[in-house]
């Protein structure tokens, strides 16, 4: 019984020891932020996240896989739309050539994923871009179905002989492709691209597939009965 009555007279005592405090150890130290600016991901790991997902070592995705998956997702659409042409029907694919045809990755990563018009120029003229795989599939499975390829490109009519030495060099081949001529420089994309598949339509074809990497690629009329978007995490054109 004594037992029992000294343990919690000792657990009170001890409870009861004073702790000596200092003012300095109860302040709370004050940190001083932007929180807008706070949320806006630093530069230097959002570029190591670009080159993550673009070599497939991060959580974040991979690249190839991304375009494989919707290329897949293109041919099958490709083929079931070409099983229920009218007779006589004339169908159309349209395709961007930037990060959807051609890769300009490397150039990319060497501005270190800024943009710089001189050396993206010198780098479209070189005719060096090597096929992005999953587009040229879909362009192969479209001509082996009849169905007419039309490049349409923001790059300039300048660089026509480029472009075109650079996309057959690959394996592509085509009916059309559209350049921007000089009065077309101060059109936004969605606009010049627009009229660009309006043209094609006004020839008598049914646009059935259009693939690019951005909206405004694939936005505003017309537009193909079936859009497919490609990632690209490294640029935005409006």
């Amino acid at each position: 019984m004594r037992r029992l009555l000294i343990i919690p007279f000792a657990i009170v005592i001890i409870a009861l020891q004073p702790t000596a405090v200092t003012a300095q150890q109860t302040a709370q130290p004050i940190f001083s932020t932007i929180p807008s600016a706070e949320r806006i991901p630093n530069f230097d790991l959002l570029v190591t996240q670009l080159k993550q997902y673009h070599d497939c070592t991060c959580k974040c995705g991979c690249y190839a896989h991304d375009l494989n998956l919707q290329a897949d997702r293109a041919i099958a659409f490709l083929r079931k739309r070409a099983a229920t042409r009218r007779q006589n029907q004339k169908l159309a694919l349209v395709l961007d050539i930037d990060e959807t045809s051609l890769s300009n990755y490397q150039e990319m990563i060497g501005q270190k994923y800024l943009w710089d018009n001189n050396a993206f120029n010198a780098w479209a003229n070189s005719a060096q871009a090597p096929a992005i795989p999953g587009t040229l599939r879909i362009e192969k499975e479209a001509k082996r179905l009849g169905v007419e390829v039309f490049f349409i490109t923001g790059r300039p009519e300048d660089q026509r002989a480029a472009t075109e030495r650079n996309l057959r060099a690959v394996g592509y081949d085509w009916k059309s492709l559209t350049m921007r001529a000089p009065s077309e420089a101060s059109e936004t994309a969605d606009v010049y691209k627009s009229a660009a598949r309006a043209r094609i339509t006004a020839q008598g074809y049914t646009i059935v597939l259009n693939v690019g990497d951005q909206w405004s690629d694939l936005k505003g009329k017309p537009e193909a009965e079936f859009s497919v978007k490609y990632p690209n995490p490294y640029y935005f054109i409006p």
